[in-house]
């Protein structure tokens, strides 16, 4: 499921000439120094995207002569970044900015040390609006903006024009549904090949359960209620939606069941030939181009004509170290997410646009029509949502995972399977609820 923003999809000649930076820690300890304002700012990067951040710092600290930015990794990478916050912010000696994954955005907000950008994001400078509505959900916790979206993706599907033109199937058009895609899997499905037409993550994470959250979307239906205090995903929608890919794969058979955690037997199965459609989103488009399959994109399927996909938007963290750092953060971060800069590191990395303006511009056109199916993704950032920002987030997504398996392998069935994990969501809620 992973972005991993740290990766460096890069494609040719696109890649960032930077300068070297110090991956000391460099955390709390920094402030004004001859009446400049220093910033340390942990990216959690690595390779092409730590270049590509630094190139952006240089032109910063030079263009803005009172704050000095420090870039490092904070000495590790994104995905450790939450356990390295919360020992640091247990220390007092934190930095002014952090890469913190959407999913973590919740817990760190738990520490009054993170700066509410409620207020300040309000200011037309920041043009908030201008983010994708999915990145700003993502960046909220209980209704306070805590974070700016630092990454913008969501899932959508990428199938191989060679399997589909083998069995004489038309490729999909972005109108097609989810009973379309049922019979294009099983059509593309053949036992005695050993060859699928389609996958879903059995390893029990978060990984099988937020391609679920779509399917529900687009019925009308939610994760929770509205004031967020009970399950809803075993509502009409939930089951609908989990009983279409349980029968695909018990049924039809049409599902290839993934039980690595990290979806990595998926993976190489499409990129041999043996598996016709993936569910990811634009992080997989290099290793696909990179494998020479030749492949296409497409949006998700939809139900009643809504194609609503899922944001997996991560968040630059800011810290409170202080008025004048704070304020100095602010500013930093400001200009890294704007327009011009958005556009400057799409074209390094090949990510996709953080704001809707610089989506409409001509020159990110270009760019994205050099890597096939990447204007897929970026038109359906428009749908796209964000799961809920709760600390017991990944209680809920654990419950809802080993349901989704059960079906999966044909051990439970759908409302059985979702009421079950209803039932635990709802305790982990009330005792959220009862802990303050």
């Amino acid at each position: 499921m992973r972005r991993m923003l740290m990766v460096g999809a890069v494609i040719g000649a696109l890649a960032v000439a930077g300068c070297g930076s110090s991956d000391d820690d460099g955390g709390g300890g920094s402030g004004s120094a001859g009446g400049v304002t220093e910033v340390t700012f942990w990216h959690g990067q690595n390779d092409i995207t730590q270049r590509a951040l630094e190139r952006l710092v240089d032109e910063f600290n030079a263009t803005h002569p009172s704050i000095k930015v420090d870039a490092n990794s904070g000495g590790v990478l994104a995905d450790e970044m939450l356990t390295k916050l919360t020992a640091s912010l247990a220390g007092d000696s934190y930095p002014d900015v952090a890469y913190v994954f959407g999913s973590d955005l919740a817990n760190i907000s738990r520490s009054d040390k993170v700066q509410n950008l409620t207020e300040a994001v309000a200011e037309p400078g920041w043009r908030w609006n201008d983010f994708w509505q999915g990145e700003r959900e993502g960046a909220t916790v209980d209704g306070r903006v805590r974070a700016v979206p630092a990454l913008a993706d969501n899932l959508g599907i990428i199938y191989n024009k060679r399997l589909f033109d083998d069995a004489g199937v038309a490729y999909p058009e972005a109108d097609w549904t989810w009973d379309d895609f049922r019979a294009t899997a099983k059509q593309l499905t053949d036992e005695g090949k050993g060859q699928f037409g389609y996958s879903w993550p059995g390893g029990g994470g978060e990984d099988t359960t937020w391609r679920l959250w779509p399917m529900i979307w687009q019925q009308g239906g939610d994760i929770l209620t509205p004031d967020g205090s009970r399950a809803a995903f075993n509502s009409p929608a939930g089951v609908r939606a989990l009983e279409l890919i349980g029968e695909m794969a018990t049924d039809d058979k049409s599902i290839f069941v993934d039980s690595d955690p990290n979806g990595e037997r998926a993976i190489r199965l499409f990129q041999g030939g043996k598996l016709a459609m993936i569910e990811a989103g634009p992080w997989v488009l290099p290793d696909v181009i990179d494998a020479k399959v030749d492949y296409g994109a497409q949006r998700l399927p939809g139900f009643d004509g809504d194609h609503t996909t899922i944001a997996g938007a991560d968040n630059w963290v800011l810290f409170d170290n202080g008025d004048e750092r704070s304020r100095a953060a602010q500013e930093f971060i400001q200009w890294l997410t704007a327009e011009r800069q958005d556009l400057a590191w799409v074209a390094a990395t090949q990510s996709l646009p953080l704001r809707r303006s610089t989506e409409e511009t001509a020159e990110y056109r270009r760019l994205a029509s050099r890597v096939p199916g990447t204007d897929v993704f970026a038109m359906s950032l428009d749908t796209a949502r964000a799961r809920p920002s709760l600390e017991v987030y990944p209680e809920i997504s654990k419950a809802v995972a080993e349901g989704v398996v059960a079906v999966l392998l044909g051990r439970a069935d759908a409302q059985e399977a979702l009421d079950a994990a209803a039932q635990r969501a709802d305790a982990v809620l009330a005792g959220a609820g009862a802990g303050g």
